[in-house]
C-alpha cells in the first residue's frame, strides 16, 4: 500500500487544497492530510481542531483520506506513519523555490522520503488561505474559494474574531 502525506496549515482549507488532495487520492492508496504547525506564521485564525473538522467535512466523499495533526518535523511524522512520499501543491514558480528547498532539507533528514509536486489546477493558482481570510475580513464573497459546508463558519469567525465555530457537518 502506497501512502502519501499532504501537509499544510489549512487555515482554512480552500478549493485549491482540495484539488491537490483529491488528485492525490487517485495516485496513492492512502492520503494522510496532516495539519502542521508553521512556526513562521502567526497563530492561526482557526484552532487545529476546527481545521481538522473542516477538512473532515470536506473530504467525506474520499474513502482513502485520513486527517491528522502534528507539531514537529515532517520527516519524523512521515517516518512514524510509514509514508512513501510527501505531496505538495505548487501554484506558481515562487512556490517552487520554497518547496524545493524544503524538499532538499527533508531528503537530507529522511533519505527514504520522496517529495512529489502537483501543480494546482489553473482556476486555483491565485488561491491561498490568506486570500480567503483577507477577502472575508473585508466583507467579500468567498463562495468561489471554499466549500459551502464550511463557508458560513469561516465568515462567522473572520467577521467576528474570538467566536468559536460550530461546524455545519
Amino acid at each position: 500500500m502506497k501512502t502519501v502525506v499532504c501537509p499544510g496549515s489549512f487555515d482554512p482549507i480552500t478549493f485549491g487544497h482540495l484539488d491537490i488532495i483529491e488528485r492525490s487520492t487517485k495516485l496513492f492508496d492512502k492520503v494522510i492530510v496532516v495539519i502542521m504547525r508553521n512556526r513562521n506564521k502567526d497563530v492561526g485564525s482557526f484552532t487545529v481542531e476546527e481545521r481538522v473538522n473542516f477538512i473532515k467535512c470536506c473530504t467525506t466523499h474520499l474513502d482513502n483520506v485520513v486527517i491528522d495533526k502534528y507539531d514537529g518535523l515532517l520527516t519524523e511524522y512521515a517516518r512514524k506513519v510509514k509514508a512513501d512520499a510527501v505531496v505538495k501543491g505548487l501554484r506558481a514558480v515562487s512556490d517552487f523555490d520554497d518547496e524545493f528547498r524544503q524538499a532538499l532539507a527533508n531528503q537530507r533528514l529522511n533519505p527514504e522520503l520522496e517529495t512529489i509536486f502537483l501543480t494546482t489546477s489553473a482556476e486555483y493558482m491565485f488561491l491561498s488561505s490568506s486570500v480567503v481570510r483577507q477577502v472575508c475580513e473585508l466583507g467579500g464573497d468567498i463562495s468561489a474559494f471554499v466549500p459551502p459546508q464550511i463557508r458560513d463558519d469561516i465568515i462567522k469567525r473572520l467577521s467576528k474574531p474570538g467566536e468559536q465555530t460550530n461546524s455545519l457537518c
